[in-house]
Parts: C-alpha cells; sequence; structure tokens
C-alpha cells in the first residue's frame, strides 16, 4: 500500500540528518553489500506479474535472496511465481489486526532471521538491475532507519490510467522534499536492528497502524530518530490500466491511508488543494467574464504543469487537462477519506484506526 503524507508533517530534521537524507546516491560508498533479502507479498495477478518478479530477480547485486509470500497454494499468483523462478512460502503469521501484506512481511522476517537489510517490494513493480544496489547504499548511514524510492505509473491506455501518472507524479514531488518524505512499501528497504532484532516483529504486531507496512515503518523509525532516504535512482515502474472505478477507489484509500497516518495531513491537505482549485476556477472565468489579467491567478498551475511535464516520462497532451483536474481529484479526495472508517485491499476489508 501507498502512503503519501499531504501536510508535510514528518517533524523536521536537524541539518545534519537532512544533508544526509538529501545525499546522491552517488556520494555513498558503494562497498557497502549486506546480505539482503526481498519480500514480495502477492495475492493476485497484476499487470506483467511474471516480468515484475524477474526484474527483481535479475539484479546485479551480488548479495540477496528474493523471497515471494503468499496466502494459499491455490493463489492465482502462484503459476507466475512459478515461470518467474523465484521462490515462495505461504503466510503464517497470526497478526490478526494486520493486513494481509503485513502478515506476509511478518511471516517472511519470523522465517529468514539471518539477513542484515530485509527490502519490501510489491508485486506491481518492474525495476531496473541496479534498483537494489542503489536502494540499500543509503543504509550504511546510521542516522537512515528507511532507504525508499517512489514509482512512476506507467499509463498503457485510457483517459483515468493517465490521470493516475499525473496524480502519482505528485508523490514523487513530496518525496524530494525532506520535510514531506514519507517510507513507500513499494520498494523499501531497512537495517534489521531497525525492527529489533531476527525474528522480531512484534513492533509490526503491535502497531496500532498494523494495517500498513509503510505507516508502521515510518512510525518506527521516526520515533527511533531516524531519517527517511529517497533514492530516485531506484524508481519502479507500475504499470496501470485503470477505468473511473479503479481509479477513484485507488486514489480514496491511498489518501485515507495518509491522513490515518497523521490527521493533519486531512486540514492542510485540504486548504492547500482547495485553494489550489479556487484559483483555477477564479482564474478561468474571471478573465473570462472580467479581464485576461485574471489569468495571472494561473501562475501556480503553470510552474506546478512545468514540473508535470518535466517529471512525466510520457510526454502528451492529456497532461495539460490532467494538471488541471488533479486539485480537485485530491480535494475530493480529502473530503472522501475524512469519513472513511475501513478500507477494502485486494478482497479484504481493514477497519482505519483513528490517527
Amino acid at each position: 500500500m501507498m502512503v503519501i503524507d499531504l501536510a508535510g508533517i514528518i517533524k523536521s530534521k536537524t541539518r545534519n540528518k537532512a544533508h544526509l537524507q538529501s545525499r546522491r546516491v552517488e556520494t555513498y560508498p558503494s562497498m557497502y553489500i549486506p546480505k539482503t533479502l526481498v519480500i514480495v507479498p502477492c495475492k493476485g495477478i497484476d499487470i506483467s506479474l511474471e516480468g515484475n518478479l524477474k526484474s527483481i530477480k535479475n539484479q546485479k547485486y551480488k548479495n540477496f535472496d528474493s523471497i515471494a509470500v503468499v496466502d494459499s497454494e491455490n493463489d492465482p499468483a502462484i503459476k507466475h511465481i512459478k515461470k518467474s523462478g523465484m521462490r515462495y512460502i505461504i503466510t503464517g503469521s497470526n497478526c490478526k489486526a494486520c493486513s494481509g501484506k503485513v502478515k506476509a512481511i511478518s511471516t517472511a522476517l519470523e522465517k529468514f532471521g539471518n539477513y542484515d537489510v530485509y527490502v519490501i517490494a510489491d508485486s506491481d513493480v518492474e525495476v531496473h538491475e541496479g534498483w537494489l544496489e542503489n536502494l540499500v547504499l543509503p543504509l550504511q548511514e546510521s542516522s537512515v532507519g528507511i532507504s525508499t524510492s517512489y514509482p512512476y505509473f506507467m499509463h498503457s491506455g485510457g483517459f483515468w490510467s493517465k490521470i493516475k501518472s499525473v496524480w502519482g507524479l505528485v508523490g514523487e514531488g513530496l518525496m524530494e522534499n525532506e520535510s514531506t518524505r514519507f517510507g513507500w512499501g513499494g520498494s523499501l528497504a531497512f537495517r534489521k536492528d531497525l525492527i529489533g532484532g531476527p525474528k522480531s516483529t512484534t513492533l509490526f504486531k503491535n502497531s496500532p497502524y498494523s494495517i500498513s507496512d509503510d505507516i508502521t515503518l515510518t512510525k518506527i523509525s521516526e520515533s527511533k530518530g531516524l531519517g527517511i532516504a529517497y533514492v530516485k535512482k531506484s524508481q519502479p515502474i507500475v504499470k496501470t490500466n485503470d477505468s473511473f472505478k479503479t481509479f477513484m477507489e485507488w486514489a480514496n484509500r491511498q489518501t485515507a491511508l495518509s491522513i490515518t497516518g497523521n490527521r493533519k495531513n486531512l486540514y492542510a491537505g485540504v486548504i492547500f488543494y482547495l485553494s489550489e482549485s479556487v484559483l483555477i476556477l477564479s482564474g478561468i472565468s474571471l478573465s473570462i467574464l472580467i479581464s485576461p489579467i485574471f489569468l495571472l491567478l494561473l501562475i501556480h498551475y503553470a510552474k506546478s504543469l512545468t514540473m508535470i511535464w518535466k517529471r512525466s516520462k510520457q510526454k502528451g497532451a492529456y497532461i495539460i487537462i490532467a494538471a488541471l483536474m488533479v486539485p480537485f481529484i485530491y480535494s475530493y479526495n480529502l473530503l472522501h477519506a475524512k469519513g472513511t472508517k475501513s478500507i477494502t485491499w485486494r478482497g479484504s476489508v481493514y477497519p482505519l484506526p483513528k490517527a
């Protein structure tokens, strides 16, 4: 699951810690090659699942293993896991309050306690061969608790897939700022000592946020005064083919999780995105009805559009429309999330804890 921190509520770091978090991967010594396990929770069939798993297996990093975790032998993902050549285990964690993904992660941590670093990868991500090497490097710094990246949503056609691609670029911008950075559980690495040593998953199981690996690991890192390293060089690709229904379900779920992590996200997010929506509407309507001078109200939109255009890997006129729509969609997502008491993820319903 993905969590976006809309309000920048992750508390300010010391000057030295902020410096470490914003370092480029190239500045870390490359001799750091800890024994690493990549955990891939699987349920159902994602787009290009077999190819995604093969991309994780085919890393140039020399000291790692990978393991897929499924709920049962009857899961349709099994045949694709076997074709990819990745080993798999069956979920066995007894954490009743945890989400299916957190149970899968806990199972792997309990069974394989002899690794120095653990990496969580979602089954819908496709990664390049240097993904793991770059993601692990920042963990050699004792002040870094989590190393993470953020995906590019590669649309494969369809209007709402394109909207999702632009919606996701906002998260990429948040990652680049230390004050709004978060751990994204689709591509996230941490040292064994973050969770207390081998086979110690009590922090996961006892966390009030155990429905989300993202929130739990971010909270654990924060509680220990550790920073979050963002590794753009490890950016994965998530292929999308969304309808209006699947996109809105996804966007509402991510937003609900973000305000669960901290309620201040709701208030700051509503203020920001509603204000941006009002500016866009005012700039367009007043420039038509009164004077073109009111187009100046669209300066912020023009800046956002320029940034989105630069970040997008798939250029097209749709970006202009999507950039206009995203503030309104975010506003709706936030207002909808305000009253959300549970989320549905891959067929299971999980109650949301109070922030």
